[in-house]
């Protein structure tokens, strides 16, 4: 993290979701300067993102505990965490005193769309079902 970080906004495990669909336990953590996903088991950087190339953090305003980072100039990343609104904050403070006042911005919707690779968009849906939330991942057909 010598890259410019100067402090750390937010640390903990999380869930990041392949484009596979598999769930991979990360350590996420947001600096003042990037967002980094830490493999838990071999101590590894797996991700950095900077915080200039984050577009926007969409999650819906249920209790399903995913979130996607949006970051149009990479791949977009889907994570699950009970923590999304601290989360989400953080990034919101990172980007503002990195660059400025610029800031992200936070779509909350219960339907929402992220690029799992290039060629590949998949699709969030979340609703509630009998008083249960109910989130479904799909592939986005190609238009």
């Amino acid at each position: 993290m010598a890259r410019g970080d100067t402090k750390v906004l937010f640390a903990d495990y999380i869930l990041k979701l392949t484009g596979s669909g598999k769930m991979k336990k990360r350590i996420l953590i947001v600096t003042d300067f990037a967002v980094y996903l830490v493999d838990p088991d071999s101590d590894s950087l797996k991700r950095r993102i900077a915080l200039a190339a984050i577009d926007s953090i969409c999650m819906s305003n249920f209790g399903d505990n995913f979130f996607a980072i949006i970051a149009p100039s990479e791949y977009d990343c889907l994570m699950a965490s009970c923590r999304k609104n601290e989360i989400s904050d953080a990034l919101l403070k990172g980007t503002k005193n990195a660059s400025g006042g610029y800031q992200i911005e936070v779509i909350i919707s219960n339907k929402f769309e992220y690029h799992a690779a290039d060629d590949l968009v998949k699709q969030i849906i979340c609703e509630e079902i009998d008083g249960h939330v109910k989130t479904r991942i799909t592939k986005k057909e190609a238009q």
